[in-house]
């Protein structure tokens, strides 16, 4: 019987310093999501709106919060 051990990369959540428009949050988020950061940015946007401002605190707060990509 042999032990294979197989430990799949393990991704981080970070802030994107390349695929940013404002903080790199969205794009920190999409890649760890494996999505296009297009799409949470335009839900960001509509939850600004949907949600009467109360998402922009939330954003500010991802990007104190979220650690930035290392170099």
């Amino acid at each position: 019987m042999t032990n294979s051990v197989y430990t799949p990369e393990t991704k981080k959540l970070r802030r994107s310093r390349t695929d940013k428009m404002l903080t790199g949050v969205c794009g920190g988020w999409a890649n760890y999501l494996g999505v296009d950061a297009t799409v949470l940015r335009l839900g960001m946007v509509a939850a600004v709106f949907l949600s009467v401002g109360i998402a922009i605190p939330v954003y500010v707060a991802a990007a104190i919060l979220t650690p930035e990509v290392d170099s």
